[in-house]
């Protein structure tokens, strides 16, 4: 009877060790491949890198995988691409405004599936209200805010002395960014420029620094359904020709098109006194230019404005359950406010929620550095982003119509009536 026993104990212990190694090998990991769009100077691929090391280290059972995809283009591009192929990310960060290319492609899930617990809704009700404008559309919450800004304003205070401007006080109106501007720009002996007063970029998302213009300019471009836009509108064309003007009439604006990569480079070599780039930007100016600088929001015109910008978590509808649930874990794991907060510091863009500026390494940080907290404080003027459905072909119908008028082929009027007459044709299939 005991050998019995003994025997019968010896042959359970081994299934249950057989069980454990079957259970073990079952409990396989869940592979992540994570978009990112390396669109800004900087180190942020290894920001990235780290952030999801540190998430897999917490999570053992879950691999992310970041993969640089090039511009925010270039990853929308190969995001839809490998969606197409059914080879797609689980998770991708792409430009807010992608939102109704990325409903209308079926391509992403809402962020609302994972919704369950009383502690996920408190995360989703947690971010500013202004960065939730891009990510809502229907009812539902398609993304949610991770690297997001707004435009702001830089000047070198050093060229402000020399040209006997207060070092601490920036232009407040358009007015007075030309008047200032005028006497911020300088030239050698044979009349050349050698420093324009101000640049802004109309290269890469000219849109997105027109909107700064058009919204201060009191018009919004486009409505909340993504179908109809107002390119043509008198408002419109008054913002395009005050921007057409600080080149050609004042001659305080670098001629034709302004690099969007080069501008800040301009800023740090003193090529220009005042830039308006994103708050992305904050962490490498601050990081390299070599004299003290400012940081605004933006002048205002008939109000104060800047659209929001930036880049969404989103989470793509042909990944597997498993992949969907642990990509949901990442983007909360990644907006906890102690760690937008490092994110909103290592980088310059804007923690997302409230709660991120109360961490105490934020509120240190924004009390050593004050210009951390300009783009948050700029929010309660923000609008959305230009967003419609068939965003880059519409975009680029914009755009195209901005740097016609930029570079003097036609006028502001008629580049915006060509560019409306475009977002309608583009448009009518979705009225």
């Amino acid at each position: 009877m005991n050998t019995f026993r003994h025997t019968f104990a010896r042959l359970a212990t081994g299934i249950a060790s057989a069980t454990l190694i079957a259970s073990s090998s079952f409990a396989q990991t869940t592979e992540v491949p994570f978009y990112f769009p390396v669109a800004v100077g900087g180190p942020i691929t290894k920001l990235i890198d780290q952030f999801a090391a540190d998430f897999n280290k917490e999570n053992p059972t879950i691999k992310v995988t970041p993969i640089y995809a090039g511009s925010y283009q270039d990853t929308i591009v190969k995001a839809l691409t490998a969606n197409k192929a059914g080879t797609p990310p689980a998770a991708s960060v792409l430009l807010s405004t992608d939102t109704f290319t990325l409903i209308d492609d079926d391509a992403i899930v809402p962020i609302d599936n994972f919704v369950k617990t009383d502690d996920d809704r408190k995360w989703m009700s947690g971010f500013y209200k202004a960065f939730m404008l891009n990510s809502q559309i229907g009812g539902k919450t398609w993304g949610v805010p991770f690297q997001r800004s707004t435009v702001v304003l830089y000047w070198n205070k050093e060229a402000f002395k020399e040209a006997g401007l207060d070092p601490n006080k920036p232009p407040a109106t358009w007015a007075e960014m030309v008047s200032m501007g005028q006497k911020l720009t300088k030239k050698d002996a044979s009349g050349k420029v050698t420093q324009y007063g101000i640049q802004i970029p109309s290269s890469g998302f000219p849109y997105w620094l027109f909107q700064g213009l058009t919204t201060q300019n009191d018009v919004i471009l486009a409505n909340e359904a993504g179908t109809q836009t107002k390119f043509d509108d008198p408002k419109v064309i008054e913002a395009l020709q005050f921007w057409v003007d600080l080149s050609k009439k004042h001659g305080i604006h670098p001629p034709g098109i302004v690099e969007w990569g080069t501008t800040p480079k301009d800023f740090m070599e003193k090529k220009s006194a005042m830039i308006w780039t994103t708050t992305g930007n904050l962490t490498n100016i601050r990081n390299n230019a070599k004299f003290d600088f400012g940081v605004a929001m933006l002048p205002a015109g008939k109000k104060r404005g800047s659209p929001t910008g930036g880049g969404n978590f989103f989470i793509f509808k042909k990944a597997t359950p498993a992949q969907q649930d642990a990509a949901f874990r990442f983007a909360k794991w990644l907006t906890q406010p102690a760690r937008a907060a490092q994110w909103g510091i290592d980088t310059g863009y804007v923690a997302v929620s409230p709660a991120a500026f109360d961490t105490p390494a934020l509120k240190k940080y924004a009390s050593e550095f004050p210009p951390a907290t300009v783009a948050r404080d700029q929010l309660q003027f923000a609008v959305a982003e230009l967003s419609t459905h068939d965003n880059q072909r519409v975009a680029k119908a914009f755009n195209d119509g901005l740097q016609a008028a930029i570079t003097g082929s036609k006028t502001a009027e008629q580049a915006m009536k060509d560019a409306q007459r475009e977002a309608e044709r583009l448009l009518r299939g979705f009225k």
